[in-house]
């Protein structure tokens, strides 16, 4: 298969509170259709990667400073939050590309 499936976290692959937030680190408990599905491409091998603005450092994707340094302690929550409700860690990234096939999101 050529190309990935974008799954955003907040309120696709991960409950989302309303209200007030939280810092990048607290990522809400798994959304069980979604992790489902996921874990099923996994099986099938179908590429797959976690897109989110937590992640993004600026314009230029170089770093920034603060904004690259809260990029990374977000990076590294998402990755224990994926070992821990699916099993592998997912890439995660803020950007799309032509080589994305579809992407799973909430709005």
């Amino acid at each position: 298969m050529n190309g990935w499936i974008g799954v955003d976290l907040d309120a696709t692959l991960a409950h989302h509170t309303t209200g007030e937030w939280k810092g990048v680190e607290h990522i809400g408990g798994p959304i069980p259709l979604m992790v489902k599905r996921v874990k099923e491409w996994i099986q099938q091998g179908v590429p797959l990667k976690i897109v989110t603005a937590r992640v993004y450092c600026g314009e230029s994707g170089e770093p920034a400073g603060d904004r690259y340094r809260e990029a990374q302690i977000a990076r590294i929550a998402i990755e224990k939050w994926c070992l821990k409700h699916i099993g592998v860690i997912l890439p995660v990234t803020c950007c799309k590309d032509f080589a994305m096939m579809q992407l799973w999101d909430d709005r």
